[in-house]
């Protein structure tokens, strides 16, 4: 846990200093300074606004949004049972997708509420996506394939109602098929604020319920007579972790991989415990995010690459690896 608060702190600091506008980072780090101390800043009113408007609230929204992805990727393994499991292939962020879109199409100028219908409505999209991949893999005769054959038909089927609602407003199609793309592009803290409330909310009760998924891992009737009420802990853990989802996906679009790759990789590095891949995953996912984010503003600026793209260029050969990992235990 200490060597990952530190990564990522040192992760956000090397992001927020250098950037495609070329500040110098010294210069910057005296600016930090001199807000601390009170004392002269070296950058100009625009450097300034650069630093603090732009870059800053960059990197915390990435933090938030990668640790919002990895942390749920993580608890719909552990709910599910399943190594694959993750947000994208289970229809979370589809639904959520789907109903962000429709809210931008149907009311643009409530996107920025805190508490407006953008959030509210992902969060139920989510909802509804997780729960059609599930009854439909459960009518299916369940199973680890038959639960990602579902969830890729319910990704296929709201993305499908997405594309025909961006169509009745030929106005925000720029907008949506950017969003689709995945980006961190903010107009400041705005974002932030919107962000903070959820997916701080969700992240302290997928945390607290990490333990419980240990015992879940273990089967029903054995954490039943531990006395553990599955049904409660699993309809609590979903809600979270979709909530947590639905304001990832509200201010960043579809941005995937994220819930495979991180919690594979602390597994790998800490071990199989929920209650160590749950708070490492927080940590792991913003740290990842950053990077990625980072890679996506600066590899081509001042052309600037959509985060989705590089997260699927890294996601998509870890998934494959994955898959052949769990071979013989996908049935």
């Amino acid at each position: 846990m200490v060597i990952a608060v530190v990564t990522l702190l040192g992760v956000a600091s090397v992001s927020a200093l250098l950037g495609a506008a070329d500040l110098g980072w010294t210069r910057v780090v005296r600016e930090v300074w001199a807000q601390l101390t009170g004392g002269t800043s070296p950058l100009s009113a625009t450097e300034a606004a650069i630093v603090w408007e732009v870059r800053v609230p960059r990197v915390v929204l990435a933090g938030l949004v990668g640790a919002a992805l990895a942390v749920s990727g993580a608890a719909f393994q552990g709910v599910f049972r399943n190594p694959l499991a993750d947000p994208y292939l289970l229809g979370a962020a589809a639904g959520a997708g789907m109903a962000a879109t429709i809210v931008v199409v149907a009311a643009p100028q409530t996107t920025g509420w805190v508490l407006g219908p953008l959030p509210i409505a992902a969060f139920a999209g989510a909802i509804g996506g997780v729960s059609l991949t599930w009854l439909l893999g459960r009518s299916a005769g369940g199973g680890t394939a038959v639960l990602l054959l579902a969830g890729v038909a319910v990704a296929s089927f709201l993305t499908a109602v997405q594309t025909f609602a961006q169509q009745l407003n030929t106005d925000t199609i720029k907008q949506v098929y950017s969003w689709m793309l995945g980006g961190l592009n903010t107009t400041g803290w705005r974002e932030v604020l919107i962000t903070v409330p959820y997916i701080g909310a969700a992240a302290v009760v997928l945390c607290l319920c990490a333990r419980l998924l240990d015992v879940l891992a273990v089967g029903d009737d054995e954490a039943a007579s531990l006395g553990v009420n599955p049904a409660r802990v699993r309809v609590v853990v979903l809600l979270a972790a979709s909530l947590a989802t639905a304001a990832a996906v509200a201010v960043s679009g579809l941005i995937g991989f994220v819930g495979i790759v991180v919690p594979h990789v602390v597994r790998l590095l800490a071990g199989a415990s929920y209650r160590v891949v749950v708070p490492l995953s927080l940590f792991g996912g913003a740290t990842f995010l950053i990077i990625t984010d980072y890679i996506a503003r600066t590899a081509f600026a001042p052309a600037e690459v959509p985060i989705g793209v590089i997260t699927a260029f890294t996601g998509a050969p870890f998934f494959l690896l994955v898959l052949r990992m769990y071979r013989g235990r996908l049935r």
